[in-house]
């Protein structure tokens, strides 16, 4: 059956018609590991996507990092490995001009076969989270900003990475934060990118140079849609990596590529407007208003049950250090960057907050729906998040955030927040994903292995 949510046909004719030449097209759903995955289809072959929707095995939304199945979820032999149905997500076919001029894109949301959306669809995650605001009169203005690394494409002779070489032959050495020359090394690739945000309709805007040697940061629009918004960091991350590919350098979204550098966040801004566009937030006060404070409250009260969301990866966890500008204590202050809930400077109808604990290697969806999952809680419950953190937010004794994997995911699987939200079924799925990605990680020998322990043992 097909759900009212599944984009027009009239939308690929459109498509179609403006873009005789575009031959080959992506299809792809982002799965609860937040990697894409789908075909490759042929033109010809897009009517019946937009038509009847495309046949698609629920067991890729459970799937490892690597792609390896989790048969623990029951979704692989149990299941019969069945197939759900993929839905064109409206908006979101587009040209991607990294691939070449005849390439194009289009988003998935997964389905069951009569047509409801498929509970452990990330965008159906999201998707609930914000029902409970709709209920209520409200909606979320969220922007996601993405830190990210873009690396040689070539790895050293012992397995790492490194930076390319700029004009002069040279590697980049010195964190020259909001500096030029990294951008004007990676010239070509930021054209490249801009290029490919404004075919895609992703509003991309400044370049800034991050607290490492290549690292940058691109400004994503906020948008009072956060699944559009989150559609927009997916998009923009598998552009980057198209950009970087084709100019043979690697865009990575890794939150600690660099032992001795600074990790690559996801923070996510966020307010929220009434029935009538007016942000709640908004007061000439620099705090804000008191549902500011309750929003705050909740999505303080949710951090340490979401960690593992937030931090999904083992790679997440070594980002979290002291003086990082990774948050490791619970807290909350005004244009304060050392804790996890930050108030930025602005004019009054700006005032928001900015959450600071996510990777970039964070599903988008999933983060965000932990974020207002806590939000809408703390509105609702008018939750006090206590004074706010003056100075130095890693020398408070606020609450130790869970920073391992394992602890994060005993949390998680207590997180009374997430389990209201998402349900009950969700956060165990997830929570098994990333349990058997764990034991995975951990049954791998690794060269730091024989450093250690090899001749001292």
């Amino acid at each position: 059956m097909r759900p009212a949510t599944a984009a027009d046909p009239a939308e690929l004719d459109a498509f179609l018609a403006a873009h005789p030449d575009v031959e080959t097209f992506d299809i792809f759903y982002t799965n609860l590991s937040g990697v894409g995955r789908g075909k490759r289809l042929r033109r010809h072959e897009m009517v019946g996507a937009y038509r009847d929707g495309r046949f698609l095995p629920g067991s890729v939304l459970v799937v490892d990092i690597t792609g390896l199945d989790v048969e623990e979820t029951g979704l692989v032999w149990e299941d019969g490995d069945a197939d759900r149905v993929a839905w064109p997500v409206p908006g979101t076919l587009s040209l991607a001009p990294w691939q070449g001029p005849q390439a194009a894109q289009l988003m998935l949301a997964m389905h069951e076969l009569d047509g409801t959306p498929c509970v452990l669809d990330p965008r159906q995650i999201l998707r609930g989270v914000l029902d409970r605001f709709a209920a209520d009169g409200l909606t979320p203005v969220v922007a996601c900003e993405l830190e990210f690394y873009v690396v040689d494409a070539l790895r050293t002779e012992a397995g790492g990475i490194q930076l390319p070489k700029g004009p002069d032959g040279l590697r980049p050495t010195q964190p020259q934060v909001y500096g030029l020359d990294d951008h004007d090394i990676e010239s070509r690739f930021l054209a490249d990118l801009w290029a490919a945000c404004d075919a895609m309709g992703v509003p991309a805007g400044a370049a800034i140079s991050e607290y490492a040697p290549g690292q940058h940061e691109v400004t994503l629009a906020h948008k009072a849609d956060a699944l559009a918004a989150c559609d927009d960091a997916i998009r923009f991350k598998r552009a980057a990596k198209g950009c970087a590919a084709a100019l043979g350098r690697t865009a990575t979204f890794m939150a600690k590529p660099f032992a001795d550098q600074s990790g690559s966040g996801f923070h996510i801004h966020v307010s929220v407007d009434d029935a009538q566009g007016c942000n709640i937030f908004a007061s000439d006060a620099a705090e804000g208003t008191d549902a500011l404070r309750h929003a705050i409250g909740g999505a303080a009260g949710a951090l340490a049950g979401s960690m593992a969301v937030l931090a999904p990866n083992a790679n997440s966890y070594r980002r979290f250090r002291r003086n990082s500008y990774a948050p490791v204590r619970a807290g909350w202050g005004l244009n304060n960057r050392t804790v996890p809930l930050r108030i930025p400077i602005g004019p009054p109808p700006s005032r928001h907050f900015e959450h600071r604990v996510a990777g970039a290697d964070a599903n988008p969806y999933l983060a965000v729906a932990a974020v207002l999952a806590g939000v809408h809680d703390g509105l609702t419950r008018k939750v006090d998040p206590g004074p706010a953190v003056s100075g130095d937010g890693y020398a408070t004794e606020g609450e130790l955030l869970p920073t391992d994997w394992a602890s994060a995911l005993a949390r998680l699987e207590m997180s009374a927040v997430l389990k209201a939200y998402w349900g009950e079924r969700v956060v165990a799925m997830f929570a098994c994903v990333k349990r058997i990605e764990l034991e995975r990680f951990n049954a791998v020998v690794l060269p730091l292995d024989y450093d250690w322990v090899l001749r001292s043992a």
